[in-house]
């Protein structure tokens, strides 16, 4: 509809990216189950931070799917490296049994992390380039993504994050609007009838130009960014009291 095809345009042009393809989903599970397991081939499974989201805070939606969440070691900073990646793919792939055993066939990173964390842009060029050279998606999962952009310690731009990530969200639930995520695959038939696997799944909104209005909305004016940068500074006047309080970060 047109506040869809509206919203769509306003998303490629913050992006950077003049073709991509947007897609409007519901909220963040079905998002990154959608894509994860359509992106998976059945023998294969999603790398991770033992705390990202679909390995803690999804009910295991993942894996009902089939697909197995390889979750790596991380620390508080909630981050994974591209010396991660590297390492558990190189094991996988000259081991001698591989063929027994669940194939890295993917990446998933948020940003901010659970942790609140973010990646720089020498972090996820790393991450990039190493899911490139070995042929695994990079997937962004951007629930929180607008504080992320929002913070001053911030490094990546949309456009930045269209041109290192294979699949990643604009998050709208978490971000001022009702319900929504908008999903931007940057290179056009990565995933073939991806419109047609989100109806599959159940997750094709039939009012969906209700998302379309939102999106088109909150990609007016700079409101996006607005909407989170106050968001960030209540949260910094409360860092503030807390600091004040002699509590540590």
């Amino acid at each position: 509809d047109h506040d869809c095809e509206q919203a769509k345009e306003k998303i490629r042009k913050a992006c950077e990216c003049p073709d991509a393809e947007v897609y409007f989903l519901v909220g963040g599970t079905q998002t990154n189950t959608t894509i994860i397991c359509t992106a998976l081939r059945p023998y294969q499974g999603v790398l991770t931070a033992a705390s990202g989201h679909i390995n803690v805070h999804e009910s295991g939606a993942i894996e009902a799917t089939g697909h197995k969440v390889l979750a790596l070691p991380c620390d508080h900073a909630g981050k994974i490296t591209a010396e991660q990646i590297k390492a558990a793919y190189e094991a996988h792939m000259n081991d001698g049994s591989s063929e027994h055993m669940v194939q890295p066939g993917m990446v998933y990173i948020s940003h901010p992390t659970e942790y609140g964390t973010l990646y720089t842009l020498e972090e996820l060029t790393e991450l990039s380039n190493v899911c490139r050279e070995n042929h695994i998606p990079l997937y962004m999962d951007g629930a929180r993504l607008a504080y992320a952009l929002a913070c001053s310690e911030n490094q990546l731009t949309l456009a930045d994050i269209a041109r290192l990530c294979d699949i990643f969200y604009i998050g709208g639930t978490k971000c001022g609007a009702l319900f929504g995520e908008a999903v931007v695959i940057p290179k056009p038939g990565l995933i073939p009838h991806f419109f047609t696997i989100i109806k599959q799944h159940g997750v094709l909104l039939a009012k969906g130009r209700l998302l379309g209005i939102q999106f088109d909305t909150l990609f007016t004016d700079g409101l996006y960014m607005e909407v989170s940068r106050h968001a960030i500074q209540m949260a910094e006047v409360l860092k503030q009291g807390l600091k004040e309080k002699a509590y540590g970060f």
